[in-house]
């Protein structure tokens, strides 16, 4: 069984799409008490129910994955198996490991990271500041773009994605030459179908009482 903790976008999509992606009975936190013996728990919310969440991992020795940014269970000992995952988009997280390996080589050029979601999306970028660390760039120069406008003529996302996309470029550049690499996901269905793959992946593989960074997983081959 899987719970979804939170009561937001993000958390309504998982709950709607992931049911349809895995073979497991998906409940929403206010149901947990339907729960029998060990499940997986998300964590989709702002962090208001985070503590119950863990009390509830803690007492049934439960994984918890965790897909909030600067969650403080990043910095807690915890006696259950956690996976910090920032980002639930298989593609997108490989593109991470492959640049959380190799970002140091361009410790010395100019960087540029840009990011863009829909406009109601106020948290912090987890992803972006995932790109921004690898390159060794202070999540503080990060561009975010929120004017639908600009994000529709200048980046080109497409008008039925603008109230769910995230965009991410980075350029890097010398005296003489540039690179640009550019991310493009689109909709939420991404998200729960990569959710599903975790969550497949941690039942296959006997999880340790530790804190894992999705990463991990993409090293292992696990997903």
């Amino acid at each position: 069984m899987v719970i979804v903790v939170g009561t937001g976008k993000l958390a309504r999509e998982l709950l709607s799409e992931l049911p349809k992606a895995l073979s497991s009975k998906v409940i929403a936190w206010s149901d947990a008490a339907k729960a029998e013996g060990t499940t997986v728990v998300v964590h989709a919310g702002s962090g208001r129910e985070l503590e119950d969440a863990i009390a509830y991992c803690q007492k049934t020795g439960s994984v918890l994955i965790e897909l909030a940014t600067g969650s403080v269970i990043e910095n807690r000992k915890l006696n259950f198996p956690v996976v910090v995952c920032p980002n639930t988009n298989i593609l997108m997280l490989k593109f991470l490991a492959m640049l959380a390996a190799s970002g140091h080589y361009f410790k010395d050029y100019k960087v540029r990271v840009i990011e863009s979601h829909q406009a109601g999306k106020s948290s912090v970028p987890g992803t972006a500041v995932a790109l921004a660390q690898s390159l060794g760039l202070p999540s503080e120069k990060i561009l975010s773009i929120r004017d639908p406008e600009e994000q529709r003529d200048t980046l080109k996302i497409p008008p039925e994605y603008l109230a769910r996309h995230a965009y991410h470029r980075i350029e890097i550049e010398d005296a003489v030459g540039s690179i640009a690499l550019e991310t493009r996901v689109f909709g939420p269905a991404p998200y729960a179908s990569g959710l599903a793959q975790i969550i497949s992946a941690l039942r296959a593989n006997k999880l340790e009482n530790r804190r894992y960074n999705i990463v991990e997983f993409i090293e292992n081959g696990w997903v």
